[in-house]
């Protein structure tokens, strides 16, 4: 694992000591009414739009994309919502993508879409801290403790999304009760980019579904830089896409958004 992903799983660490063992609940998270995910992305396609997750991100490894106060979160989530992004992915990791909780909740608060939480979760006690429609929960790190974190998340009121980037990560995913799979086409070791993963990996997530009457939606992640990236991993098998960076960089994010949505008819 690349020493950028490791220094981010020891601050993480930290944090969760720092929080106690008071923010420990027993049963059922926080009553709020999830948002279906699901439903808007059927929607979209039915439109012929591209299900685009929309990334609030304020850095990432090695580099800084702008400062994302609270009140700007929730801006940037209006633009993405009114270009028309099926869901609102929230960075809260503080250290390395200089997200927060606070950005979550702004954002969640702004929009009616489906918010989801990007961080790197490795203890219950994160599902304590605040609401959220998605939650991000990569496999590479939780290993063979995943199917136990996706049935606390159900049992939370999250709609868990598995993270994977190879065959083994995605053999756990499918072992579990999560039906939104997100293939990360940046490798967690060298931190380079290819859409092949998503090409190779959805077909096989295809495939299973076939032999065992299983429905799984699929959501590719990272490196999608113009319409033709998006136009690949859709026509590989993706039902949706995670951009983050190409809107960060944008001089308009509703404008880049919008052009990602519209991806299928581009020319």
């Amino acid at each position: 694992m690349n020493s950028s992903i490791l220094h981010i799983l020891n601050t993480t660490k930290t944090r969760i000591q720092a929080l106690g063992p008071q923010i420990y609940r027993e049963g059922p998270g926080m009553k709020f009414e999830k948002r279906d995910f699901f439903s808007v992305v059927e929607d979209a396609k039915a439109d012929g739009r591209i299900p685009v997750i929309a990334e609030v991100k304020p850095a990432s490894p090695g580099r800084t994309f702008r400062d994302i106060p609270p009140t700007t979160a929730a801006e940037l989530a209006w633009e993405m919502e009114e270009a028309g992004a099926v869901a609102v992915s929230v960075l809260t990791e503080p250290e390395v993508f200089r997200g927060s909780l606070e950005n979550l909740d702004a954002v969640r608060n702004a929009v009616c879409l489906p918010v989801l939480r990007k961080d790197f979760i490795i203890d219950r006690v994160q599902l304590e801290e605040a609401q959220s429609d998605l939650v991000l929960l990569i496999a590479d790190i939780l290993e063979e403790e995943l199917g136990e974190f996706v049935e606390l998340a159900l049992e939370k009121g999250f709609e868990p999304l598995v993270e994977v980037h190879n065959r083994k990560e995605l053999d756990l995913a499918l072992e579990t009760s999560a039906r939104l799979i997100g293939i990360n086409n940046r490798d967690f070791e060298t931190l380079k980019i290819n859409l092949g993963t998503t090409e190779e990996l959805a077909l096989l997530i295809r495939e299973c579904d076939l032999d065992h009457g299983t429905k799984h939606l699929i959501i590719s992640e990272s490196g999608m830089k113009n319409p033709g990236d998006v136009r690949r991993v859709i026509q590989a098998g993706a039902d949706a896409v995670l951009i983050g960076s190409a809107l960060m960089e944008s001089a308009s994010v509703f404008d880049k958004t919008k052009e990602f949505v519209q991806s299928a008819g581009w020319r």
